[in-house]
């Protein structure tokens, strides 16, 4: 069996001004019905949403809505162990699939005035503040690769990506700021 441990080395991101990696973090993703989002709220310590394309946050912690029964849930690494036992202490005796994806994925934040236009490069949605506000997040593709994409503030977008897809995403955004911003 390969030795994750190497794995959790953030890849290479190519840092612009508006572009900055994240640190490693733990990521779970969560499926299951009403009763287990309530259980796995009460553990993890936030609110978990219920509306659709919404993101909560406190913290280091977040939870972002992707599908009806869905959610990708983030905490810092060092809370790793602690986040992994109070989840799957509480859904122990509930129907759920709470999944560690810690090592598949990766994170950086785009920020800046221009950050929306920047995405927009390669981001078929529209991501104005009237139709993407502060507090959305979506699955969608930047380019070619699929990612999540959250606006965590007015001018800032967490990009969750696939970590063998990290460079890729980043420089593709590298070069779009330097051709058009």
């Amino acid at each position: 069996m390969r030795d994750l441990s190497t794995a959790r080395s953030p890849p290479l991101v190519a840092a612009t001004t508006m572009l900055e990696p994240l640190p490693p973090a733990t990521r779970f993703i969560l499926r299951g019905g009403a009763a287990a989002r309530a259980c796995a709220e009460q553990a993890f310590g936030l609110d978990i949403p219920a509306s659709a394309c919404r993101a909560s946050a406190r913290g280091e912690r977040a939870a972002l809505w992707l599908g009806p029964d869905e959610w990708l849930l983030i905490a810092s690494e060092a809370q790793g162990a602690t986040v992994t036992r109070l989840l799957t202490g509480a859904l122990a005796q509930m129907p759920h699939a709470l999944v560690d994806v810690s090592h598949r994925q990766t994170a950086f934040t785009v920020c800046g005035a221009h950050a929306a236009t920047l995405l927009s490069a390669g981001c078929p949605l529209d991501l104005d503040d009237s139709a993407f506000p502060v507090g959305m997040c979506t699955r969608t593709v930047l380019a070619k690769a699929e990612v999540v994409l959250w606006r965590s503030a007015a001018s800032v977008f967490r990009v969750e990506v696939w970590r063998s897809l990290a460079a890729y995403t980043s420089q593709f955004l590298a070069e779009a700021a330097r051709g058009s911003i």
